[in-house]
């Protein structure tokens, strides 16, 4: 063969195989692929170190033998944490996970290219596992749309990115396996969230769950099992928008109330009202002057749909309350006398002149400021304080792992636990500290 025809030969060849490469990778490239070359340079990895006390040490009070604490002096330890975020504004605004970042006393956020800043935490939300970080650059930074969860089709395609176990942009696919999920964690009940056979580990946690166009359709959780066989959990866009906003705006989600109280709604109870369904709350009492008042709620009513989906219970009902934020309205479905309508109910927040009475009442305390920490003033007795000793005097350092110097941080943190079962305090009496869990008894409080 001549020379020139060989040469010839071996360019057609050449072609022909880039060609053959080239729809091979075109074919390939799936609706997956391309969400996640879209918007893996939005997401970013999340490193966290946090100053953390020892337990005390020393010799043993006689009050630990009561409040089950250790006495002496304390040490400070460092530990490292880790997680996932999505950039979801080009100025630097990026959300993740509030366990993620809670406590750290410094943050490090990672690009997918590479760039490291150092990030400050406009705002966190406990009670729904949110928190919004913001990191300075020169330059506008690739962003992720964030979009609606409330289209949502059991079993359509989604896709997680993040950082399982610190190992960067990794990719994880499934499909939306249910809505509406609540669960408890942690002593916390967590509701409305998206259930997703994708694996969401701790790492991915506070990472985008995306649809097949691109968009986030929720903020990955791992705080349910670690994520383990295959059930993950993430919080519904609607919801992040919500939250995000408030965090953006005001550091922190003002503490909502529509002055409510409910209970399960029992078959006897339903029958003798009409209601032949088995999901539901019955509300046993309206604060006058609420906002639930104001929309038309009554004492008697059956609350069916809050927000669009169904309520199961009472504490359904409670939580999912939680998700909506001061001034933030939401539709609530009603039946009544035989028939059900739909009432808006704007939530406001907890009034101040009913503040003090969740400590007295659900607690057992009276509080004051005294020479700058915050001191116990009263306690009332056949309380849970009572039970376990507490006494004018005693000063409290922290209420659920929160430093409350003042008695308006006490205040704030009171309202944020007010749903939960309990409290941990860190009591100092003399030269002792000591942790002492103290139920949050129901009673006398509405939503």
């Amino acid at each position: 063969m001549k020379p020139g025809v060989l040469r010839w030969s071996l360019l057609v060849v050449a072609l022909l195989a880039s060609g053959s490469a080239s729809a091979d990778l075109a074919r390939r490239r799936d609706a997956i692929v391309e969400v996640v070359q879209k918007v893996s340079p939005a997401v970013v990895y999340i490193g966290t170190e946090q100053e953390v006390e020892s337990r005390f040490r020393g010799r043993r009070s006689p009050l630990e033998e009561f409040f089950g604490g250790m006495g002496g002096e304390q040490e400070r330890q460092k530990i490292e944490g880790l997680g996932s975020g999505a950039i979801i504004d080009a100025s630097g605004t990026i959300v993740t996970n509030d366990h993620v970042i809670r406590g750290a006393s410094a943050i490090h956020v990672v690009l997918a290219d590479g760039r490291s800043f150092d990030a400050e935490v406009i705002g966190s939300d406990a009670a729904n596992d949110l928190a919004v970080l913001k990191v300075n650059a020169r330059e506008p930074l690739p962003t992720a749309k964030l979009g609606t969860s409330s289209d949502l089709m059991i079993g359509e395609t989604v896709v997680a990115i993040g950082s399982p176990f610190g190992l960067s942009k990794t990719v994880t696919a499934g499909v939306v396996s249910a809505t509406g999920r609540t669960f408890r964690a942690d002593d916390r009940v967590y509701n409305d969230f998206i259930q997703t056979d994708a694996a969401i580990n701790p790492g991915n946690s506070g990472g985008p769950l995306l649809n097949v166009d691109g968009e986030i359709i929720g903020i990955n959780t791992a705080i349910f099992g670690g994520g383990a066989q295959g059930i993950g959990f993430a919080i519904p866009a609607d919801k992040v928008r919500r939250i995000v906003d408030e965090l953006t705006r005001f550091g922190k989600v003002r503490p909502a109330w529509v002055g409510i109280d409910t209970m399960d709604l029992q078959p006897r109870v339903a029958r003798q009202l009409g209601w032949d369904r088995s999901y539901g709350a019955l509300v046993t009492s309206v604060e006058p002057g609420s906002p639930a008042a104001q929309a038309g709620v009554k004492r008697g009513d059956v609350v069916a749909e809050l927000g669009g989906s169904r309520i199961q219970d009472a504490e359904d009902f409670e939580t999912r309350v939680r998700g909506y934020p001061a001034r933030s309205s939401f539709p609530v479905v009603l039946f009544r006398d035989g028939g059900t309508r739909t009432v808006q109910v704007t939530p406001v927040e907890f009034p101040a002149r009913m503040v003090e009475g969740l400590a007295w009442e659900r607690l057992g305390l009276r509080v004051k400021e005294v020479k700058g920490v915050l001191a116990v003033s009263g306690v009332r007795p056949d309380s849970a304080a009572a039970e376990v000793g507490l006494e004018p005097g005693d000063i409290i350092l922290r209420v659920n792992n929160q430093p409350v110097p003042t008695a308006e941080a006490f205040k704030e943190v009171l309202l944020t636990a007010r749903r939960g079962r309990s409290v941990l305090l860190l009591v100092k009496r003399g030269r002792y500290g000591y942790h002492i869990t103290l139920p949050f008894e129901q009673q006398g409080q509405s939503l």
